[in-house]
Order: C-alpha cells, then structure tokens, then sequence
C-alpha cells in the first residue's frame, strides 16, 4: 500500500539541464539523509522524471536509495518519459537508459510526462503496454492530461487488460483547476489516482514568506518571479494561510503540514501528493503531516479559506 503522500525528486537534478536550474544543487550526502528520513517516517515511493537534470535525478535517487539498504527494500519508484518533440516508439527506445540511471531498480510506475508529442494519446498507451508485458514496468500513468486524454489512455490501456493508474497534475489549496475541468471528478469515476505536484505552491503555503517577505529576495531559480511570490500575491493569500496557522497550532503543527494534510484527505483516496524536500527538515515536515487526521468541519473550513482566495463559487 502506498503512503499518502509521496517525496517529489524535481530538486535532485543536480543543477543539470533546463528544468534542474530550477533548484539548488543537493549533494548525494543531503540527498541520502532526505531521502532515508522520507523512509523512516512512513513514505514508500519517489516521483522522478527523465528531464530532471537529463537523467541526474534518476541516478542520485537510486544511489541514495541503495545507500539506504534494506530501509528502501520497500521503496516504490515512478519515473517520467518526455514526449516533446518525439514519438510514441521513444517509449520503447529510452526505456533501457531509464533502468540503467535507477540502477535496475524497479518502475513501478512510467508515466507520460505532458500531452504533447508527435504521437497520438492510443500509440502512447501501446508502447507503455508492450512494456508493461516485457516486465520493463508495473504501471502506466500520465501528467498533465486533460480529462478527454485520461479516457482515452484508459480506453487504450483497458483492451490490454490493464488500466490508467494516475495522472499527475498541479493541485493545491491555491491551485484548484482539477476540480472545475473534470480532471477531478473523472479520476473519481475511473478509479484513477490524482498525484498532485506543487501541493505547496513552491513554499507559499509554508507562511514563511509572509511572515518574512524579505525571504523572497534570497530564493535561487525563477520562482521567486512568479505572482504568488510578488507583494500583491503574499496579501492575497494572507486569509488562507491565517486558518492555516490557526489549525497548525491545534494540531501542534505547521501551515505546511495542516496544507499537506488537506489535500490527501478532501477527497478520500483519490489524491495523493508528492512534496519536494531540499533540506532534511523539509522531508521532516512532510512525514509529520501524515501523522493525524483533520475534522470534515476543518476540511471544510480550508475549503472555504482557500475558496475565498481563489474567488470560487
């Protein structure tokens, strides 16, 4: 059975490539200790992807999980292809470097990194089913796919004698499109599990930045361009993240965890999520928000916070 959340492995590219420049570089030592801490606390699976650091994130997980020993004889790993500007037979033809990167750990999971490539959605899913058959991977998923897309990769994946086990889309408290596109409701219908990336808005949902704006200055990468971050965005979002704090005190918890904790239980099992860890303390506060459960009423008292922020009806 897989945890309820997850550790996303964005922040192992090492600094590598387009997509690694993103975050600080984490040497293997700080990796070892994220990811053996992840473990200790109760989380069994690690999101990585082929464009993370071209490949370095793969490699560093896998490294960081050997290191572990038998603390990640139980560790399920989910990898990415990247379709842009390729076809479906890249599935197949990349396969092999994703293995030998993870060390020939098992791919529990290969999923379809965006919708967009030069292949359709029903030569995709055949790919992914062939290697399902090779025994190259367990499962097949997908990110960033719209509901239509998710029918038909299922429809596909169902005349195998399989079926679509996730998609991987953006999702938090200040991120809600899911639930008004039919992304949401589909998976529900279909038994298909949502993995929300970003459940903490890249930190926003921490608090720390409004408590102390100057914070902002001092991240590296762009996303401290981005409109969350700017002043405007901070006093947007100040209601959500007051009953946020609110309920973290309750709790004995933080912001961070009360957000996590939100997320994999507004909707039953559907949702899972995968927050990132830079530093050891990150995983900690990670683990923690598995810890307990929040109330319907303070589930819904979240919903109503967020909603108000987000203008939703």
């Amino acid at each position: 059975m897989l945890s309820p959340l997850g550790l996303g492995c964005w922040q192992f590219s090492n600094g590598q490539g387009m997509v690694g420049k993103f975050w600080p570089v984490i040497g293997p030592h700080d990796v070892l200790q994220i990811v053996q801490t992840s473990l200790r606390g109760g989380i069994n699976w690690f999101d990585t992807a082929e464009v993370y650091g071209k490949g370095q994130s793969e490699q560093m997980l896998a490294k960081a999980l050997n290191d572990a020993g038998p603390l990640a004889d139980s560790a399920h790993i989910a990898t990415k292809w990247w379709p842009v500007l390729r076809t479906a037979k890249s599935i197949g033809n990349t396969i092999d470097e994703r293995i030998r990167l993870l060390d020939n750990r098992t791919i529990h999971l290969h999923q379809v990194h965006q919708p967009y490539s030069l292949s359709s959605v029903a030569s995709e899913m055949n790919e992914m089913a062939k290697l399902i058959k090779q025994g190259k991977i367990q499962n097949v998923g997908v990110s960033n796919f719209s509901a239509k897309s998710m029918r038909e990769a299922d429809r596909v994946l169902r005349e195998h004698g399989l079926r679509l086990i996730s998609n991987q889309v953006k999702y938090s408290l200040l991120d809600r499109r899911i639930e008004q596109n039919e992304i949401l409701d589909t998976a529900k219908e279909l038994g298909i599990a949502i993995i929300a990336y970003s459940p903490l808005e890249q930190g926003i949902l921490s608090g720390k930045f409004h408590k102390n704006p100057a914070l902002v200055q001092s991240i590296t990468g762009p996303r401290k361009w981005t409109s969350t971050f700017r002043s405007a965005g901070l006093k947007k979002s100040q209601p959500l993240i007051k009953v946020l704090e609110e309920l973290a005190h309750r709790y004995d918890a933080s912001a961070t965890q009360i957000a996590l904790n939100w997320l994999i239980h507004a909707h039953g099992e559907t949702v899972f999520a995968i927050p990132g860890a830079s530093k050891v303390h990150h995983a900690e506060e990670n683990v923690k928000a598995m810890r307990f459960s929040l109330t319907s009423s303070e589930l819904q008292e979240i919903d109503a916070a967020s909603k108000h922020v987000l203008a939703i009806n």
